[in-house]
């Protein structure tokens, strides 16, 4: 099986110094990025979530396929390539095998956080103030498939 990489070597590649942003937190580009070279860390607001330096990084795909405003910031961390398309939605229903390796990772991403949260569950499963919310959290996750999805909290305003 090819990489997502591999398998994205004809679409347009753009360079980025350190310090520049890939993607905007808070704006809706429909656009997906590819790491082809270099690192970019993800922030939301000021707060590093991660650094990401693997070739074939997908970025952007969230709000992508849920048609909603990026959630984090895409800043360089170094000089990096990225190869970009303009319409996301148009690239993943065209390349098949690219949504499937997607949906993959996708399932994984939820897989760890299920995990976190079961083992959440496990250690606060006796308190009742805002740690007690994990279960209600995991239902969700698990059980029910909503049409709509509203990222965020109550705290943040919803992104």
């Amino acid at each position: 099986m090819s990489t997502i990489a591999d398998l994205c070597q004809d679409l347009p590649l753009v360079r980025f110094e350190p310090g520049d942003i890939v993607i905007p937190e808070g704006k809706n580009t429909g656009r997906l990025y590819v790491l082809a070279e270099g690192a970019v860390e993800i922030l939301k607001g000021d707060f590093q979530i991660n650094v990401v330096g693997e070739r074939g990084a997908i970025l952007g795909d969230m709000s992508l396929l849920l048609g909603i405003p990026h959630m984090a910031t895409v800043r360089a961390v170094t000089a990096c390539a990225l190869h970009v398309t303009q319409d996301g939605p148009a690239f993943l229903m065209s390349h098949r095998e690219i949504a499937f390796q997607l949906a993959r990772m996708l399932a994984q991403r939820l897989h760890g956080v299920t995990s976190y949260l079961v083992d959440l569950k496990r250690q606060f499963e006796d308190e009742s103030g805002h740690l007690g919310i994990v279960d209600e959290i995991l239902e969700t996750l698990v059980h029910q498939q909503p049409d709509t999805f509203t990222p965020g909290s109550d705290r943040d305003g919803g992104y």
